[in-house]
C-alpha cells in the first residue's frame, strides 16, 4: 500500500473509478443480452425496439471512453445486421 498522502488518495480515486467503469461495462453487458434475446426470440420488431434502447446506452458509454468507438459502432452494426437477417 502507499505510504504517501497523494498515493493513498490516487489509489482511493482509481478504485472509485474502476468500480464505476465496471458498472457501466455491465449495463452494457445487460444491453447486448437483452437485444440478442429479442432477436433469438424471433419478434423482430420487438427486437428493433430493444435495439434502439441498446443503442443508446452503447452510444453513452463510448463517449465516456469506456469502450472506444469502433467497437461501439461494430456491436450496433453486428446487432442490426442479425436483426435485418430475421425472416
Amino acid at each position: 500500500m502507499a505510504n504517501i498522502a497523494s498515493a493513498r488518495k490516487r489509489a482511493r480515486q482509481a478504485e472509485k473509478r474502476r468500480r464505476h467503469n465496471a458498472a457501466l461495462r455491465s449495463e452494457l453487458r445487460s444491453a447486448v443480452r437483452n437485444v440478442r434475446k429479442a432477436i433469438a426470440a424471433g419478434d423482430k420488431s420487438a427486437a428493433r425496439t430493444v435495439l434502439q434502447r441498446a443503442a443508446g446506452v452503447i452510444d453513452a458509454i463510448a463517449d465516456k471512453g469506456i469502450i472506444h468507438k469502433n467497437t461501439a459502432a461494430r456491436h450496433k452494426s453486428r446487432l442490426a445486421a442479425r436483426i435485418k437477417a430475421l425472416a
